[in-house]
């Protein structure tokens, strides 16, 4: 029995650093993470073990920000603002905004107004190869 639980743990962990451009279980470096995760459970139910789902990850809270723009600013400029003043940003308007998930980009989209308050449509996801990229 420990030698299976011992066995799970190496499969999760082969996945895992896979899944985060580590080696895949044969020990080949920049194996195709997104097949080894997908493949984790299958090996897991073929093996007889009970198949885990992210169930119990559902329910943790992450930051999520939407990001109009950047700028740097002298704490001079900083201290001079006023009500009505203009802070130039670094990008222009039409421009799609950017929505960071604990500060990586994961999506892009566009303002919207829903019920006077203000919300955004999707217009692009992020791959998650290319979001597995941005953690290296």
């Amino acid at each position: 029995m420990a030698d299976q639980t011992a066995q799970s743990m190496d499969d999760a962990a082969a996945a895992m650093a896979a899944a985060l451009g580590g080696t895949d279980a044969g020990g080949a470096a920049g194996g195709a993470p997104a097949q080894a995760v997908a493949e984790q459970p299958k090996r897991a139910a073929a093996m007889g073990q009970p198949v885990q789902t992210l169930d119990f990850i559902l329910d943790i809270p992450l930051k999520v920000t939407v990001e109009l723009g950047r700028t740097k600013m002298m704490i001079r400029d900083i201290l001079q603002l006023a009500q009505g003043s203009v802070v130039e940003l670094s990008k222009f308007a039409g421009e799609p905004l950017e929505v960071l998930v604990n500060e990586k980009l994961v999506a892009r989209g566009e303002v919207v107004v829903v019920n006077e308050k203000f919300g955004i449509r999707l217009t692009d996801i992020i791959s998650p190869v290319e979001r597995i990229e941005q953690l290296k």
